[in-house]
């Protein structure tokens, strides 16, 4: 099990060896393969192989997508948000960032077993050498994928498109976003397809601020009268410890300085300085006289 000093202390730690009246893991054939439809010379990167920063880039992406759209079909029920891959000299660590950890562990850790056995074989990694984690979504309100996979079962259950976009908006923007942007395409009521947007807030659309800034998913819903397109924006506000959003601030902020305390105006007053100044001098041609005056007396005494 991990140090308890690890950087994975806030996540949920999947025990690797499985029990042993699991059965899948231990017979492949009875279990379906979901990467049956990908090439087979799909292999990430291994740390300390001789591979060109190309070849090492564009294995470590292909990896990632295949990753993420795995764990987006496996995992869609349960909230899944992203997933992040730590690569150590020793060991592959996959985050699965979701909403219901607990049902991504499954009974006794058994789910998470399972995946990390798949993912095992799938990219032929060393026995013990990855290790899956899930980590529960701060804050859900403000993650795209996961509004636009609340969005999609509230539509395949029946409820109303308008109903469903507004209910998901009002809780979009009370979870403390700047602006959201929800997209409905296809045939909604009629036989003709058609596209319905529900704005709320504040929103850009280009620049470098909307790549850093705004968080879109989209997924397609699969009913009767044919396929649904959801598209979700959600524009995040600015954090300084980067949480809820970006660092850094709009380009186009502007922030007004609380003016200085001024010291207050004394009301002007006439003042004629020759005659200040004569009466200082006839004061001190006074006090001499005074003095000389007393060491007369005071010679006359003796």
């Amino acid at each position: 099990e991990p140090d308890e000093s690890s950087c994975f202390d806030n996540l949920i730690y999947s025990p690797t060896p499985p029990p042993d009246d699991v059965e899948l893991l231990t017979n492949p054939s009875t279990y379906p393969n979901p990467f049956r439809h990908r090439a087979k010379k799909v292999k990430m990167a291994v740390p300390g192989t001789q591979i060109s920063k190309r070849r090492k880039f564009v294995a470590d992406g292909v990896f990632y997508a295949e990753l993420n759209e795995f764990f987006q079909r496996e995992l869609a029920e349960e909230g899944y948000s992203g997933v992040e891959v730590r690569v150590t000299p020793t060991v592959t660590d996959i985050i699965i960032r979701a909403t219901h950890t607990q049902e991504v562990l499954g009974e006794q850790g058994r789910r998470i077993r399972e995946l990390t056995s798949l993912i095992q074989k799938r990219f032929k990694f060393p026995e013990n050498s990855v290790s899956l984690y899930a980590a529960k979504v701060q804050n859900r309100g403000l993650s795209a994928v996961a509004q636009c996979e609340s969005l999609r079962y509230k539509l395949l259950n029946g409820l109303a498109v308008r109903r469903a976009c507004y209910g998901v908006l009002r809780f979009i923007m009370e979870s403390g976003a700047k602006g959201c942007e929800v997209v409905v395409s296809g045939k909604l009521r009629a036989a003709r397809a058609k596209s319905m947007k529900f704005t709320d807030g504040f929103m850009i659309h280009s620049g470098q601020p909307a790549k850093d800034f705004i968080d879109s998913a989209t997924r397609h819903v699969l009913l009767r009268q044919g396929v649904l397109g959801i598209k979700v924006k959600i524009m995040r506000g600015s954090d300084p410890e980067g949480k809820a959003g970006p660092q850094k601030t709009l380009p186009d902020a502007v922030s007004i300085l609380e003016p200085k305390e001024e010291q207050s105006v004394v009301q002007p007053m006439s003042q004629d300085y020759g005659a200040k100044a004569a009466q200082a001098q006839a004061a001190a041609e006074a006090q001499q006289q005074e003095q000389q005056e007393g060491g007369e007396e005071a010679e006359a005494q003796s």
